[in-house]
């Protein structure tokens, strides 16, 4: 019989080290946008996750924060926000009903910015009526006056 200084009911969790570019393999993220997650915290590499020729070393937690970011994102969070999101689900506090929450107010911002690209389309929609109507046709090379001056 073998020596082995835990016993049966003990058992050791033994993560998976990655490089780079396994990390982005699996995510499908880019190099650089690994890069700049870590840059603006969203990740932290450990002085120590390195190896002897300065190749950083992620680990599964790591993996698991940069697919959460990339769905957040998909979703059209900020990273300002997947930040928090992201300190939400570290402090276990990303519950169905807060998460919820959270995904209800996107949906509010994004149909205020629907309502004010709508105005906009509407406005410029009118703007090339006017323009078709008030341009001179005997000097087609002019200015249009419907954008310029005071006839906005």
């Amino acid at each position: 019989m073998e020596y082995s200084p835990l016993s049966s009911q003990e058992s050791i969790k033994i993560e998976k080290i990655m490089l780079i570019g396994e990390i982005v393999q699996k995510t499908g993220l880019s190099k650089d946008t690994i890069r700049f997650y870590e840059k603006q915290g969203l990740i932290s590499i450990g002085r120590n996750a390195r190896r002897l020729n300065n190749y950083k070393e992620y680990s599964e937690e790591t993996l698991l924060r940069l697919l959460t970011v990339k769905k957040l994102k998909q979703f059209g969070f900020t990273l300002n926000e997947c930040i928090d999101m992201l300190d939400t689900i570290q402090l276990n506090q990303a519950t169905c009903q807060n998460m919820a929450e959270k995904l209800a107010e996107k949906v509010k911002i994004f149909e205020r910015k629907i309502e004010e690209i709508t105005l906009f389309k509407d406005l410029l929609s009118d703007r090339i009526v006017n323009c078709q109507r008030g341009c001179n046709p005997s000097k087609p090379n002019e200015n249009c006056p419907t954008i310029i001056g005071e006839n906005l």
